[in-house]
């Protein structure tokens, strides 16, 4: 079942580029969007992330996996279809790993590449934007696989997020464990605040987020109706991450639509959910040329930054949006697209960033503060 030294293994590109290389993993054949992450740490959480549903995943830091797999990081159940790397550790060095990266692969049914050249491959998908590709350890031409991509359709139009959202409603009650836990400071609210949370690919961090400010959570699926909604009398809603073209995923959009026109609950959307609520607000989103994935993305405005966590293919367009009903709180300082949104007059807002920190910096952790402090005003 495993041969990390099979040689005929490749990565066959759209455009027709071929990686050869070798394969560590589980063996089979792949497809989808090729897409890279930047960060340097976090491997467990980034291949678990639900936002990644349906791409095959390049790391541009140079090995992955020596510090093994744990039972406590993974976001979700999950995960991307392959992934390729320039090395991968087959020792495991971490007091809390369980199993070594290449068990967890193989447990996991995914497919992985390594030995190719993957600065290479980056410079290519920044020069060319994300596209589809084959990635096999399988003894299979590259005229079959340019014939797989090419029945394969684009990232564009996808609704993915009905794929990876709960099938049905569950409470969540676990905080998180870390330094930066806010247990303490909201152990003394006034009540538990309820939220009911939008489940369009949610990482098990955000939750914990919101669980250790003081608030408990049931989570909906994301076909979810603004009856559905409103009858678990939420002091809060949150639309969550996910996979996909947010402009396909019409339930959520028309969801937010009614939410947002009701304007009494405080809402507070991320990545996906920032999207959604963008399109639901009268705007338009474009799928950016190679997206924004990694842990070291400026966002913000006059003169305040925060480095952030991003993982997302597309963008809300700023000039779509009314300035009278919109305004824009963040941009995200290396291109300028739009990162961070707030309803005029109403408790709502969005950011396109991760400020769970599931992996990444914890600058952000203040977004969730301010979700409390907006639910405990209407109490």
């Amino acid at each position: 079942m495993i041969n990390p030294f099979k040689k005929n293994s490749k990565l066959v590109l759209s455009n027709g580029i071929i990686f050869p290389g070798f394969s560590f993993g589980a063996s089979g054949t792949v497809v989808g969007e090729i897409v890279f992450n930047t960060g340097m740490t976090g491997y467990q959480e980034v291949i678990t992330d639900p936002s990644y549903h349906g791409q095959i995943l390049t790391f541009t830091y140079p090995e992955i996996g020596n510090t093994g797999i744990n039972d406590e990081d993974s976001e979700s159940n999950n995960s991307v279809k392959g992934i390729i790397v320039r090395n991968y550790s087959l020792n495991k060095s971490n007091w809390r790993s369980k199993k070594n990266f290449n068990e967890w692969l193989v447990e996991q049914n995914i497919t992985g590449l390594y030995g190719i050249d993957t600065r290479a491959l980056v410079k290519i998908l920044r020069s060319n934007g994300s596209m589809n590709g084959v990635l096999t350890s399988e003894d299979i031409s590259v005229e079959s696989c340019l014939k797989i991509i090419h029945e394969t359709p684009k990232m564009e139009g996808l609704n993915l997020s009905k794929e990876v959202s709960t099938k049905k409603q569950y409470f969540w009650q676990n905080t998180t464990e870390t330094e930066f836990d806010t247990r303490k400071r909201y152990s003394e609210l006034p009540k538990k605040l309820r939220i009911v949370a939008i489940d369009f690919g949610i990482k098990k961090s955000i939750l914990n987020r919101l669980v250790s400010h003081g608030c408990e959570i049931l989570v909906l699926p994301s076909r979810s109706t603004f009856k559905d909604v409103l009858s678990n009398k939420p002091d809060g809603i949150f639309f969550s991450n996910g996979p996909g073209d947010p402009s396909s995923v019409s339930e959520g959009i028309d969801l937010a639509k009614s939410l947002i026109e009701y304007g009494t609950i405080p809402m507070f959307g991320i990545c996906l959910g920032h999207q959604i609520f963008g399109l639901a607000l009268g705007g338009s989103t474009y799928k950016l040329p190679f997206g924004h994935r990694g842990l070291n993305h400026p966002c913000g405005m006059n003169n305040q930054i925060e480095i952030t966590s991003q993982n997302h293919g597309f963008a809300i367009d700023p000039n779509s949006l009314s300035k009278e009903i919109v305004k824009i709180s963040h941009y995200n300082l290396n291109d300028n697209t739009l990162a961070g949104l707030e309803v005029i007059n109403k408790p709502i807002f969005s950011v396109q960033y991760h400020p769970e920190a599931g992996p990444g910096p914890h600058d952000s952790d203040y977004l969730f503060k301010k979700f409390v402090s907006l639910m405990l005003e209407r109490c």
